[in-house]
């Protein structure tokens, strides 16, 4: 009994790492969206003081976001348990784990826009709004379509929640970033799966009865 206790503790801990996920990804992108609303590509583009502050407070979050949505992802493959799919479970943790990658390095990519004595400034804003926007965006969509999936499968998650993420998932996979804000569709499936799970994990020791 001890045991099991202290395992449904982690899980919990990582419901609430989603949540925090979904508010610091959606404030990420807000602000490298207000701040670059074309990509920051072409020779014509000033960055002024404010854009500046807006992409040095979205790296400061990054790397929060990515640490948090590792954690994330392992309270959406607890949900799974042991009848995951070898197969799509793959395939869920090799995009999480590409998509939490592309999320670091469009990061990195995103610190020449503090230095526009650089004479690469400019490709380094297109390139990094380019890894955020689009490729991350993309595996996100798989990361998304393989979950929900797995939950389908083995009915870890309501039909709703399931279809609203095979939704979610089409979108960032077919629009990508033709338009512009649908990247905000993942941290809201990511916020709404954590409250799932933090509201399963809050009912569940209610509802058992000690023997």
């Amino acid at each position: 009994m001890h045991l099991k206790r202290g395992r449904l503790g982690t899980p919990r801990a990582a419901g609430t790492a989603g949540v925090v996920f979904a508010v610091l990804m959606a404030t990420t992108i807000i602000l490298v969206r207000t701040a670059l609303p074309s990509g920051g590509g072409g020779d014509e583009i000033d960055v002024t003081g404010a854009q500046l502050n807006a992409v040095q407070t979205a790296l400061e979050l990054l790397p929060f976001a990515g640490i948090a949505f590792l954690w994330f992802m392992g309270a959406v493959r607890e949900q799974a348990g042991e009848g995951e799919d070898r197969f799509v479970s793959t395939v869920f943790l090799g995009s999480g784990l590409i998509f939490a990658a592309i999320l670091f390095v469009s990061g990195a990519a995103a610190g020449t826009v503090l230095d526009e004595s650089q004479n690469d400034a400019t490709f380094g804003r297109h390139f990094a709004y380019t890894l955020l926007t689009t490729y991350a965006m993309r595996m996100a969509a798989v990361f998304i379509l393989t979950a929900s999936t797995i939950a389908r499968r083995l009915g870890a998650l309501p039909r709703p929640l399931v279809a609203f993420g095979l939704l979610a998932g089409l979108t960032l996979l077919v629009v990508g970033s033709s338009v512009p804000w649908s990247e905000l569709v993942f941290p809201a499936w990511a916020l709404v799966v954590s409250l799932h799970i933090l509201r399963g994990r809050r009912a569940g020791p209610q509802s058992a009865t000690p023997t």
